[in-house]
């Protein structure tokens, strides 16, 4: 594989006059930088990522991925360079301007409201409009008998569930999901997987999904970026990467194509 990372993958769409022109990436970073205080992560990122696709992107620990995270959903202030959801600019560390854009985080850690039922968390989340909380549990039909039940009572892979579901009731245009297998067994991660490819291919929404089970995130990934020190080591298919690019990709080897 020759991976570039200046191809963005987008399609063409036809203009009014017939002529083809390049359809606008649903997520597009141009040389983005950031960082946490005064410490700088991630450096000249270039990205672009289409509706409708997943983007597994993968790193050894300390690369920049849940940084990378926070700063397109606005929680930390970008340091350089911009990016932008449907062809317009994002104001960076603005979390309000992002989640108008229609930028979503499923954080690490789920961040439910754990006093609340299941469908108050969903209603919290809802938008006026968008799906309603019976909607998510047409996606999610294990959180169905437990809808009165309080958030911190539910297991594990039901609050992932759940996590996801107010997600997706907010009507995202670029989803960010950061770990969903944290404390889950793998059975659950392939199958919350799953849901995020049915999300992807149903909602049009752009994902960008940072997992530790590598293997598992390919499966479903369409596309695949490894970052190194705050870089972009390799960039590609999914389906094309194998374990020695991963393994070079990851220790700053030169990549054999």
């Amino acid at each position: 594989m020759t991976p570039d990372p200046n191809d963005t993958g987008s399609g063409s769409v036809a203009s009014p006059n017939g002529r083809a022109t390049a359809a606008r990436p649903r997520l597009e970073c141009r040389g983005l930088a950031g960082g946490r205080g005064s410490v700088t992560v991630f450096t000249g990122l270039e990205l672009a990522l289409d509706g409708g696709r997943i983007l597994a992107l993968v790193g050894a620990n300390g690369a920049g991925k849940t940084t990378l995270l926070l700063t397109l959903a606005g929680v930390l202030p970008a340091t350089g360079g911009e990016f932008r959801v449907d062809g317009e600019p994002v104001k960076p560390g603005r979390p309000r301007a992002a989640s108008r854009a229609g930028v979503v985080l499923v954080p690490d850690d789920r961040c439910l409201f754990t006093s609340l039922t299941v469908r108050e968390n969903l209603q919290v989340a809802a938008v006026r409009g968008g799906p309603t909380p019976d909607d998510m549990l047409d996606v999610f039909p294990a959180l169905r008998p437990r809808i009165g039940l309080a958030a911190r009572a539910l297991s594990g892979g039901e609050q992932q569930m759940l996590a996801m579901a107010r997600a997706l009731v907010q009507q995202p245009t670029v989803l960010l999901v950061d770990e969903l297998s944290m404390g889950l067994a793998p059975q659950v991660v392939e199958t919350l997987l799953r849901t995020v490819r049915d999300i992807a291919d149903t909602h049009h929404c752009a994902v960008v999904l940072v997992e530790q089970h590598v293997d598992l995130a390919l499966e479903f990934a369409d596309d695949a970026v490894v970052l190194n020190r705050g870089r972009i080591a390799l960039h590609g298919p999914a389906n094309e990467l194998t374990a020695t690019h991963l393994e070079q990709a990851y220790f700053g080897g030169t990549i054999d194509h």
